[in-house]
């Protein structure tokens, strides 16, 4: 199943970490902005240039330390289809490279609608007398809370692609306790009852390791959730955000991990892409500033988990 290769890039690479690549223009060095605007004007074919060539240092130099990119859709939107086609070129770059794309678009509806969306993201579309991926991600954040109508069309791509999703459980907002953390019937919260859908629909897809195509967003800021969830879905391999700006740390991300510390790949986002600016470094360097930051991080989590 598409985890086995995500777990098996860990594995290799000992580093159960995704970077995000979330940028916007605030976050680009100058010297980036200013080629893309030469080359384009101060448009938005100018601003997706520059995503894209500060995407691509930003994979050259962690490509053979991290296992997993993971792009959110809204940072590319924002810069309308220019921006998208930035996040294709990027998903196409990172795989090149031999990266795992995880696509971070929490798409959220029912019927042939989803099934639009899991074929555009994970799938392949019918133009004439070709099958072309529009996308080609390996795994999708969804929200589930429309229930099964949601997340059974994403399965059968699944299955017949290879590839996995990543189901909102327990976020790392503040205010998800607002709706997740209410009981609900025999179960004592919404995102218990969540999770252990999780289970039912990725019953059939268990890979290798032990776990199924179907995974769980948890957040690192709620480490107690964290660990209660690990012990109620042994199957369900975790998406874990938080890590870094928001707080989170390795010490709270460490029961996200089973025995034999897999079971969750932990993201860091703008701790990575904005490395350059923390450490003071010349601008030029952001790619190696952001591969100094990947390392620590790698580290500080393997520490935490060998405890």
């Amino acid at each position: 199943m598409s985890f086995d290769r995500l777990i098996d890039k860990i594995v290799e690479m000992k580093n159960p970490t995704v970077a995000g690549l979330d940028p916007k223009l605030d976050f680009i060095p100058d010297y980036i902005k200013k080629a893309a605007f030469e080359r384009y004007g101060e448009t938005l074919n100018g601003a997706a240039e520059a995503l894209y060539q500060f995407n691509k240092g930003l994979i050259d130099e962690l490509c053979d330390i991290v296992p997993a990119v993971k792009p959110q859709c809204a940072y590319y939107e924002m810069y309308g289809w220019q921006g998208v086609r930035a996040l294709y070129d990027t998903i196409e770059y990172a795989k090149s490279k031999g990266m795992f794309v995880i696509t971070d678009g929490k798409r959220n509806d029912i019927g042939t609608t989803m099934q639009a969306y899991a074929t555009a993201h994970l799938g392949e579309v019918q133009v004439a007398n070709e099958k072309i991926a529009p996308f080609g991600a390996d795994a999708l954040t969804v929200n589930g809370y429309l229930g099964s109508d949601g997340i059974n069309p994403l399965l059968d791509v699944c299955k017949l692609n290879d590839k996995g999703i990543f189901v909102l459980v327990k976020t790392s907002n503040k205010s998800s306790g607002e709706l997740q953390d209410r009981a609900i019937g025999e179960y004592s919260s919404l995102y218990s009852l969540m999770g252990e859908m999780c289970e039912n629909w990725g019953s059939d897809t268990i890979g290798k390791y032990g776990y199924s195509a179907v995974g769980a967003v948890v957040g690192a800021t709620y480490p107690e959730q964290l660990n209660q969830l690990r012990k109620e879905l042994p199957h369900t391999f975790f998406l874990v955000p938080g890590y870094g700006a928001q707080g989170g740390s390795a010490d709270s991300v460490a029961p996200a991990f089973d025995k034999n510390g897999i079971g969750a790949v932990i993201n860091s986002s703008r701790a990575i892409m904005c490395a350059y600016q923390k450490q003071e470094c010349d601008e030029k360097d952001y790619a190696k500033a952001a591969r100094k930051e990947a390392l620590r991080m790698r580290d500080e989590i393997n520490s935490a988990i060998n405890k």
